[in-house]
Formats: structure tokens, sequence, C-alpha cells
């Protein structure tokens, strides 16, 4: 049975929402998204779901209440899981209720999903606790669209005061407190975008906080903090502290990769811009690979390069008449990411090189005896053979298969933002991402590498490498950029 469901997105992180929330994203046909809510929320939704904005700016209203209200009925009535995503929470200013009371008057079954709004969350990400001992036990939301519809001698009165759409009339509202007792001196700050990597903060007092807003440019949207709790900001102030607070980093893995470096980048504080410049695709041909599976009790030996190697051999393996009690062989993993893709299917690494390169590979074999040994290495369609070869001079005989190959993905190559990093994790990424996009728009911007192969390729390509991981993964890289931001 259908139902509408009006989620709370929370005040911007999209790592904020409820599991509750997600959940029902994730079971959502329709989703009514307006501007406050984190687009990354819609990536939880299927890719089948129906995506429609309903968004609000000052003065620029997509559709009217009454318009959303038509719309959460109409498609219920179709029998559609409808999600209503609004940006904090539905009940405080999201005007829930009004839609609430729509969906009665209809007949529609419906839920509500609490969010965190905006003035809890914008707070905790600035510093700011809306309650204190030493200062406050009172807090009080307003909105500040209409200032004259407020009367501003009852509202001023409570010590901790959230004024939520009020930036355009900060001078204003502050002067009609200041009017009605509130001191001149009390301090206050307004907030744009918190809780997200670009969140950006104005502090003063009520006399010069419009003053300071204005010669900052602040845009809305953005929320106003009026009390002294706000003077413990300075002591209390984590989230713009955070060691890659507003940096911009592009990630160019493909798009099924960036996850984890983009999740520890986004928690450090840096914004993430993901440009997958590499799409990774099965054999055009599988049959050399489906056959050395066939023979897979053969080899003495099975090399993996990547988890991508591990992911696509293990896929074709599912595709065929065997399963891993045909594995007699011994495995080489050349770094924790594919040992640990390995191990997550119970298998054991027996080699691993000290660096995580061909050449330490290689090296990693030099006391074992491969003389009349089998080894299958299965790696992208194009890769060095230096490992194939220095391994067959030592008596091995070495099939290189094909698992998988990459190629440019259906990337728009408009990308043109200030970004202040950039991140290789192959010689692939460098020449798809130059192929894309080119240099000129990121003239200003530091370079991170994977390793000395990458940097090579970079150099190669006329451009700098200003760090490169040590050791050469994830973690290395996000290492090296962060030792980069300390010197």
């Amino acid at each position: 049975m259908s139902k509408v469901y009006l989620v709370g997105a929370g005040p911007g992180d999209p790592e904020l929402i409820t599991l509750k929330g997600r959940a029902v994203l994730e079971q959502a046909d329709v989703i009514l998204f307006d501007h406050l809510a984190s687009g990354d929320l819609l990536a939880f939704a299927p890719a089948t779901a129906e995506r429609v904005y309903v968004g609000k700016k000052k003065s620029n209203h997509s559709h009217s209440q009454e318009e959303i209200c038509d719309l959460l009925i109409h498609y219920a009535r179709q029998g559609k899981n409808v999600v209503r995503l609004k940006g904090g929470d539905p009940f405080i200013f999201g005007r829930g209720g009004e839609e609430m009371e729509a969906l009665v008057d209809a007949g529609i079954q419906y839920e509500v999903v609490p969010g965190v709004t905006a003035a809890l969350g914008i707070a905790a990400y600035s510093g700011v606790p809306l309650t204190h001992r030493d200062h406050t036990s009172a807090v009080t939301f307003v909105t500040g669209h209409n200032p004259g519809a407020i009367d501003w001698s009852k509202a001023g009165l409570s010590e901790t005061l959230v004024v939520y759409m009020g930036l355009s009339h900060v001078s204003e509202i502050a002067a009609r407190l200041i009017a009605s007792g509130r001191p001149a001196t009390t301090p206050a700050m307004a907030v744009r975008w918190g809780t997200r990597t670009e969140q950006s903060t104005v502090t003063g007092t009520l006399a010069d906080l419009g003053q300071r807003i204005e010669a900052a440019a602040l845009k809305p949207p953005a929320t106003i903090f009026i009390g002294e709790v706000v003077g413990l900001r300075d002591k209390l102030n984590w989230f713009e502290k955070l060691p890659l607070f507003g940096k911009k980093i592009v990630v160019t893995r493909a798009q099924d990769q960036a996850g984890s470096l983009s999740h520890k980048l986004h928690a450090l504080g840096a914004t993430v811009i993901e440009y997958p410049v590499i799409e990774l695709l099965p054999p055009e041909d599988s049959r050399p690979i489906d056959e050395a599976i066939a023979r897979l009790e053969s080899y003495d030996w099975l090399i993996f390069t990547s988890v991508n190697g591990v992911r696509y051999f293990m896929e074709r393996l599912d595709a065929s008449q065997r399963d891993l009690r045909a594995l007699r062989g011994k495995l080489c993993a050349i770094g924790p990411a594919t040992k640990a893709a390995l191990e997550a299917l119970h298998l054991k690494v027996d080699v691993l090189p000290k660096q995580y390169v061909a050449e330490s590979l290689v090296e990693a074999f030099a006391a074992i005896p491969l003389d009349g040994k089998r080894i299958l290495l299965p790696r992208a369609a194009v890769a060095r053979d230096l490992v194939p070869i220095e391994l067959a001079k030592r008596g091995a005989t070495v099939d290189v298969v094909e698992a998988y190959r990459t190629c440019l993905p259906q990337t728009p190559n408009d990308l043109n933002l200030d970004a202040d990093w950039l991140t290789f994790t192959s010689s692939s990424t460098v020449k798809n991402f130059l192929a894309l996009v080119g240099r000129a728009p990121f003239a200003n911007a530091k370079v991170a590498s994977i390793g000395p192969v990458t940097s090579e390729t970079l150099r190669a390509n006329g451009l700098t490498v200003h760090v490169e991981a040590k050791p050469h993964t994830m973690d290395g890289l996000l290492d090296a950029i962060l030792g980069e931001g300390r010197t």
C-alpha cells in the first residue's frame, strides 16, 4: 500500500540523516526534495525512483506550497511510495504541518520521520551549545523573514535566540531587539550552509553583526544565533578546525571505488569533488580468463595486483562451473587493500611485497623457487609487463589474462572549479583526466600521487607532484595531503 513519508533531511551534512530516513529513501518510488536537502541523499534512493525538485529560494519558488501538496497526493494515488525530503526537520519552519493536513484531507496514509533541525545541527558544528548551565536555560526559535510579525519584546527575552530565514533583515532584527532591552554587546553570529564543508561563519555582536555580514558578502541560506553562548565558539569550535576544512579536493577514481577515499576526506572537513575518469568494464573477450579458470588447479601461484583484479576474477569464477575448491596455488597480493579483498573470501595471502609496486613484488619472489612453476596473473587489459617478464626469466610460465578493462567514462568535461588538490591513484587516472579536462582549469591546484609510477606519468605530462603516498595506499595518500598541510 502506498504511503507518503515526510522526512527530515537534516541541516546539510548528508550523514546527519536518521537511519529511518535513509531506510525510507531506499524504498522510495518518488522523491520530492527541496533546496536545503543535500543532493547526496538522493543516491540512497533506487535508480528507478523519480526525483522531483520542489525547492524554494528567496523570490524563486519552483512550486507553490499548494502545488507541492497536490503532487504528494497525485503520486500517492498512483500507488507509489512518496518521500517528501525536507531540509532540517519537517515541523520546524518546514511547513510539514500544512502538508500533513492536506494528506489527511485527501485520505492519504502518511508517516513523519523527524530530522535534525538547523538550529541544533548548525550550532553543534559551530561550537555553540544552545544551552549551558553558566549561560542559558532557555532557547527560542523564530522566523525572521518578516520581522514586523514578531513581538521582539517577548522573543528577545530568551537567553538564546535562533533566527531562521532572517539574514536579509538582520540589522532590523538587531535594532528591534536592542530597542526591546537586549544589550547591544550581546554576542551574535550568522552561519551559512551550516554542517556542510562549505560552512561559513560571521561573528560579532547585535550592534555590528549586520555590518560584518555585509562586509563578508554572506548570502542565504543562513541561520542567526544570538546569546552569551555564542561567546563560547572560539573555545569550542571543532568543525572549522578540522585539518582539511575548506579545502576542495578532486577524487579521480572510478565511481564505484571513490567512496572510501571520499568519505575519509569528508570526515577531515574537505569538500570532495568526485570526478571519475575511469570506468571499469569486463573484458571484451572473456574466453582467456574462462580457460584459465577451467585449469585453475594447475597453477602454483595466483598473483593479484589490484582489488579490481580480485573482483573481476571472482565474477568469472562465479559464472563458471567451478568454485574456490579448485584453487590449489599460493596467493600473492600487491598491497593491503588487495590482501583484504582476498581475505574477505577467507583466503590466506602467502606473499605481500614490502612496497606496493611491481618492482617490490618481483623482489618478494627472489627467494622463492619458480623454475617450472605455473603462475596466473589476472589483471587489467593495459598494464606494465615488468612482473610477467621478470618472473618468466626465473623459469616460470606466466599466463597473463585480462580480468577487466578500463575506459573513459561518460563524464562531463566542463569541470572548472578552483580546487586545492587533485588526487591520482594510477597512471590511467592521469592520462584520462588530462584527456577529459586538460590542465588549464587547475593551474593552482596541488597534485597528490599514489606512487612512483603514477608520479612518473604526471611529470611526463608536465605536472608537478607535490606529494607522493608512502606507503602507496589510499591511507598513505591521505597522510601525504595532511602532511603537506602541516608544513
